[in-house]
């Protein structure tokens, strides 16, 4: 084998794979391999749980309680995201550095807001609702929070990067003509990056709907919280019906994004 060939292996994607390899079986060598690692009634418990899936609760008063849960969650869903647009937003904007012409205050509020988006999304909707939770209790407000919160970072990131994407000709037109970067942000990047942002946005929509049922496991009312509830009881036909209603709004809401996604590009 040629040199060339030797350097190629080892820059290329299978130096990588390789070394991916051996960190799992050198990990392998530190469980614990006894009968601790595999519950013994787990089989059991989980053909039960299997054969819950066939058999449905499917009563009128149990599915009413689902799609007062399922309710809950997308409007948590909804208005978390909501807020995280309005914190995303204009942080996305100021991390961009697409307001500011001097070199020394564009570098620092880029860096001060892009510090600022990372902490933001550093930590997760769920401990954010467990915090909330107990600042402010079991509220709504609690979980419109803890989702706007980390999902504003988050989106803050995105359409910062997306602002910076933007092709430059039709903005040194704007700017040729005597438009300032506040008017070039307006009549020029919004414009051209606003269906991209939009669309990432409803992605995040979807996310959030999962994320909104989840919290529900801290004691938020919503689908998460149903489902603890059937749980403890071991009603998994409850359960079951209670995750393909969470299902059936993901894929709503799937068809929905896609669709307006189609109108943005058409």
């Amino acid at each position: 084998m040629s040199p060339s060939v030797n350097y190629r292996f080892i820059e290329g994607r299978w130096l990588l794979t390789l070394v991916l390899l051996a960190a799992v079986a050198w990990s392998l060598f530190f469980v614990p391999w006894n009968s601790d690692v595999v519950h013994s009634g787990g089989a059991a418990a989980a053909l039960e749980i299997l054969r819950a899936l066939f058999s449905p609760e499917l009563s009128p008063s149990f599915l009413l309680v689902a799609v007062e849960a399922s309710w809950k969650t997308i409007s948590f869903a909804a208005a978390g995201i909501t807020l995280a647009v309005a914190i995303g937003f204009p942080l996305g904007v100021v991390a961009s550095g697409t307001l500011v012409s001097s070199p020394m205050k564009r570098w620092t509020s880029i860096a001060v807001v892009r510090l600022t988006l990372a902490v933001l999304r550093s930590v997760h909707e769920l401990v954010w609702a467990w915090l909330l939770v107990l600042a402010l209790g079991l509220s709504p407000i609690a979980a419109v929070l803890a989702l706007g919160i980390p999902y504003g970072g988050i989106l803050g990131r995105v359409f910062s990067e997306i602002l910076n994407d933007v092709p430059e000709g039709p903005l040194r037109s704007l700017r040729s003509a005597g438009a300032s970067e506040l008017k070039v942000l307006a009549y020029g990047r919004l414009p051209m990056a606003l269906p991209q942002m939009l669309s990432y946005a409803i992605y995040r929509f979807e996310c959030g709907l999962r994320s909104a049922a989840i919290l529900s496991f801290v004691g938020i009312a919503g689908l998460g919280y149903q489902v603890q509830l059937s749980l403890d009881d071991l009603l998994y036909s409850e359960v079951w019906t209670l995750l393909l209603f969470l299902v059936g709004l993901v894929v709503l809401v799937d068809v929905w994004s896609g669709l307006v996604r189609k109108s943005l590009t058409t």
